[in-house]
């Protein structure tokens, strides 16, 4: 009749496993009822030649015939659309030592246990048909059913479950290969935390950088107007008007124009003045350049830089520098 393996210590769909070399056969080969689905009052036959062969405990089944449910289940075993078996045991104790825990474990291993049934099951083996007893309970480790068992208290092992997949969903964005683990990907984001945090250091350094620069050329220009106001150039009034002015063109371009600017004088000493040259157009009535004071050109050029451009090259016959 068909031979079966009934467990071995292989994890199973829980995150536990149950070692073969802690699980003791003696009460039950007194007794080896063989069950169908785990179900009390359904022997449909005996199990024989209980061995442990390597990690595996292995035995024979006989169906009794007695029952058409035996009948049925033997002619399957013999068609194969039934080929898997299942144990129910008690535990007697669990184990978190590392040496117990496999790869993708998440719940301690019982690592001493009693077998008290098998079973015939159509979705079997450890994978996903366990019936265990814990502390008065039946736990049914198979298909939609809950364990409950405790997870493991210090669980450093990487779990076969959705959160395996999340971790190399998130190496891969990381630039990891699929393989990395959790500390390789916990490394990585400390690594670009590290990077943000020193980009954040530079991005603010810079910041306080400019804004020494952009003090310094305030303070540079609006000594430029002061000293113009005390040369008699611009009035006290249009201070504001040129540091605002300078901002825009530069110190360089400020003092070029008040380098130009001649210190204004007393009416008295035009009056009686006769002729003279024309007074400076607006700069939105000028032609060209000669038609404007050396204020309004500095203007132009901050307000429609295009337009100085085109009376630069009429004026002079080339392109403008700036």
């Amino acid at each position: 009749m068909a031979r079966v393996r009934i467990s071995n210590s292989s994890l199973n769909s829980y995150g536990t496993r149950v070692l073969t070399e802690g699980l003791d056969t003696t009460q039950y080969e007194k007794n080896p009822v063989l069950l169908y689905m785990h179900q009390r009052g359904t022997v449909i036959g005996y199990v024989k030649d209980i061995k442990r062969e390597g990690d595996d405990l292995m035995g024979e089944l006989v169906f009794d015939e007695v029952t058409d449910l035996s009948k049925q289940c033997k002619a399957q075993f013999e068609k194969g659309s039934l080929r898997m078996v299942s144990m129910g045991a008690d535990i007697l104790e669990l184990s978190e030592a590392p040496e117990h825990i496999a790869p993708g474990q998440t719940r301690p291993t019982v690592s001493k246990s009693k077998l008290r049934e098998v079973s015939v099951v159509d979705i079997g083996s450890n994978d996903d048909a366990l019936r265990l007893n814990y502390e008065g309970k039946v736990l049914d480790l198979g298909a939609d059913m809950e364990c409950g068992l405790p997870v493991l208290k210090n669980n450093s092992v990487e779990p076969i479950d959705n959160r395996t997949m999340d971790i190399k969903m998130i190496a891969l964005a990381l630039g990891l290969t699929e393989t990395a683990g959790e500390a390789d990907v916990t490394a990585k984001i400390t690594e670009l935390k590290g990077k943000d945090a020193e980009a954040v250091r530079l991005a603010a350094q810079v910041k306080t950088l400019q804004d020494e620069n952009d003090a310094l050329k305030l303070a540079g220009i609006t000594q430029l107007v002061e000293e113009a106001i005390k040369e008699k150039k611009i009035g006290a009034e249009k201070k504001e008007h040129f540091v605002e002015l300078g901002k825009k063109v530069g110190s360089e371009e400020l003092k070029a124009l008040f380098a130009e600017m001649q210190p204004a004088v007393k009416l008295s000493s035009v009056i009686g003045h006769q002729g003279g040259a024309a007074a400076p157009q607006q700069p939105t009535d000028a032609k060209k350049l000669s038609d404007l004071t050396p204020e309004q050109r500095l203007e132009l050029k901050a307000s429609d830089l295009k337009k100085y451009r085109a009376f630069y090259k009429a004026e002079y016959g080339v392109e403008c520098p700036v």
